[in-house]
């Protein structure tokens, strides 16, 4: 008995962005998923965590290079961040030990437009 699991969530789940109504409601679905089997992993010494990811500089992310939709109607480029330092933050949660839990953990790029955003 005993394990870790980290889940890929998305700081859409919070602050979505225009027109998504469909990312945003399965990262909605994984923060309840992390919730759900934080409470049930207890009893067989399963840790659950989540990991919100923002602006990672990946394919999914190069658009932002060029803009994005903003909430205001506006298009405007956004800062991204090595997708290495993800890896890192990933690696520091599954190696704690089983009785310590990184609940909730948010990476960004520090300039995004994360705070304020909505």
């Amino acid at each position: 008995m005993g394990g870790r699991i980290i889940n890929n969530g998305s700081i859409s789940a919070y602050v979505p962005r225009p027109t998504s109504p469909a990312y945003t409601a399965s990262k909605h679905a994984i923060t309840g998923l992390t919730r759900s089997i934080s409470l049930d992993g207890r009893r067989f010494n399963i840790a659950c965590g989540q990991i919100d990811i923002g602006n990672a500089a990946t394919d999914l992310a190069k658009p932002m290079a060029t803009g994005v939709p903003q909430a205001n109607g506006t298009i405007m480029s956004e800062p991204t961040f090595d997708p290495a330092e993800v890896g890192r933050a990933v690696r520091y949660m599954a190696g704690l030990p089983l009785d310590a839990n990184v609940q909730f953990m948010t990476i960004m790029a520090t300039a995004m437009p994360y705070i304020g955003r909505g």
